[in-house]
């Protein structure tokens, strides 16, 4: 039975796990890793504040700082998702003329 995610944004799936977010499938070319680094209380609820963004290739066959395409930290978690989609969706557009 293949994974199916319960949570997706823009149509792709969102996995988190404790402070790490990954946001896009493993069978494409990339993917977008999120680290929550800082938490605030808001509402007596912690909603993550400042947020560490990469966008790795998904090759495992490359060491991991060669797999590192593009990374900044964001404040703010839907900042974050947002420049992770902008990256996304243009390192998936260039993929297919590289090949």
């Amino acid at each position: 039975m293949a994974f199916e995610p319960k949570l997706t944004y823009k149509g792709r799936p969102l996995v988190r796990s404790k402070n790490e977010i990954y946001y896009g499938s493993l069978s494409d070319p990339y993917v977008v890793f999120m680290q929550v680094l800082t938490t605030k209380e808001e509402n007596g609820v912690q909603v993550a504040d400042k947020i560490h963004v990469v966008l790795l290739s998904t090759n495992a066959s490359k060491p991991l700082p060669e797999r590192i395409m593009k990374q900044s930290s964001k404040t703010g978690l839907y900042t974050a998702l947002e420049i992770g989609t902008m990256w996304l969706e243009r390192a998936l557009k260039e993929e297919p003329a590289k090949k």
